[in-house]
C-alpha cells in the first residue's frame, strides 16, 4: 500500500481547515428568556421556610383538625378534601376558603391563577408545597389536578342545642334555616349566604342523606360559611320537634303550600325548612311544621330553585322585621 495512505479509525492530526461554527437558530432562544418572578421562600424546595411550611401541613394532616372560629361540633368530622384545578383552587382561595395546604407540582407552568395563589397562601399563612406531578397524580385519582391541587380541612358544625341557644340570646327573634332533602352543595352554600345577607343566625342540615359543606359550598357562600354557624343534626325531624317545643314556629315551604308569603307573620322566633325541587319535604319533616308556605307567583314557573325559594322568603321575613 501507498505510504501516505491513513490507518481507519485514525486521526488526522493536521492538514484539515476547522469548519464555520454553526449558531443556534434560535432554537435556545427559549432558554434565555425570564423565568418570572421569584417564587416565595415557601414555595422553594430547598429553602428552610418550604422544610418548616411541609412539617406544618404534615403535622395538620395527620391531626385533621381545622382552622376557624368555631369549635368542634359534637358529631364526628369528615376527612380533609382536595380542591383540584387551578380555577377551582383559585376561587377557594379568594373566596377565603380555610385551606391548610397549596400543593405544587414541579415543573408547572406559570400562569395568573397559579401566581395569584401562591400570593394568595402565602398572604393568608397557607403552606405552599412543591411535591413531584406523580404526588398529586395520585391524591387525583384521575390526574386532572392542571399542577395545583389545595387541601380544605373538614368544616367545624355547630351542635343543633348550641345553634338555637345562640339565636335565642340574639336581640332580634331567632331565624333560622333547616335544608331537608338538599343534596346539591351549591344550593347549601347559596343558602348560607342568603340567611348571612338577611339577618338569619344558622343553618341546620341532616348527618345523613345531605349536602355537607364541601369547598364547593364555601366557594358559593362567597365567604360566609366563615361567619354563619352551620349545624348538622343526627335527626332532623327530632331537632325540628324540640325546637318547636321551645317556642319556635316551624315553617315548611312547598309550592303547594297552603298559606301565602303574603299572609305570612315572620316576625316571630322561626325556622324555615327547605325541602328539594325534585323530592321537596319529606314525610315526616311535613308533618311536624306549622305551617307550609308557598310562594305566589305570576309566571307558569312551577316551582324555584330550593336556593332561590329561601331567598325570597328570607328577604320577606327582613322587611318584616324591619318594619
Amino acid at each position: 500500500m501507498a505510504g501516505n495512505s491513513q490507518r481507519r479509525g485514525a486521526i488526522r492530526k493536521g492538514g484539515s481547515k476547522k469548519g464555520q461554527v454553526v449558531g443556534s437558530g434560535g432554537q435556545r432562544r427559549r432558554g434565555l428568556e425570564g423565568r418570572g418572578p421569584t417564587p416565595p421562600a415557601e414555595a422553594r424546595t430547598k429553602h428552610p421556610a418550604a422544610r418548616k411550611a411541609a412539617a406544618k401541613a404534615r403535622a395538620a394532616q395527620k391531626s385533621s383538625t381545622g382552622r376557624g372560629p368555631r369549635p368542634a361540633g359534637r358529631h364526628g368530622d369528615d376527612g380533609p378534601e382536595l380542591v383540584l384545578g387551578r380555577n377551582p383552587v383559585t376561587e377557594c382561595l379568594r373566596a377565603g376558603v380555610p385551606a391548610t395546604a397549596l400543593y405544587v407540582a414541579v415543573g408547572t407552568e406559570n400562569d395568573e391563577r397559579l401566581t395569584e395563589s401562591v400570593r394568595i397562601a402565602a398572604d393568608t399563612g397557607i403552606s405552599i408545597l412543591e411535591v413531584p406531578r406523580t404526588d398529586l397524580d395520585r391524591m387525583s385519582s384521575n390526574g386532572l389536578h392542571q399542577g395545583m391541587a389545595l387541601q380544605v380541612p373538614p368544616y367545624r358544625y355547630a351542635h343543633p342545642d348550641d345553634l338555637l341557644s345562640r339565636a335565642q340570646q340574639s336581640v332580634e327573634p331567632a331565624l333560622l334555616v333547616a335544608l331537608d332533602n338538599i343534596s346539591d352543595p351549591r344550593n347549601l352554600g347559596a343558602v348560607v349566604r342568603s340567611v348571612a345577607a338577611f339577618g338569619g343566625h344558622g343553618v341546620v342540615i341532616p348527618q345523613r342523606r345531605s349536602a355537607s359543606v364541601t369547598a364547593v359550598a364555601w366557594r358559593t357562600s362567597a365567604g360566609a360559611a366563615a361567619r354563619l354557624p352551620v349545624a348538622r343534626a343526627t335527626n332532623l325531624t327530632r331537632t325540628l320537634k324540640d325546637w318547636a317545643a321551645k317556642g319556635v314556629q316551624i315553617v315548611g315551604l312547598d309550592a303547594g303550600g297552603d298559606t301565602s308569603l303574603d299572609d305570612f307573620d315572620a316576625t316571630g322566633p322561626t325556622v324555615i325548612v327547605v325541602g328539594s325541587e325534585g323530592k321537596g319535604l319529606s314525610r315526616l319533616v311535613r308533618e311536624n311544621c306549622d305551617a307550609i308556605l308557598s310562594i305566589p307567583m305570576a309566571g307558569p314557573v312551577e316551582s324555584l330553585n330550593a336556593s332561590v325559594a329561601a331567598g325570597v322568603v328570607l328577604a320577606e321575613t327582613a322587611r318584616q322585621r324591619r318594619a
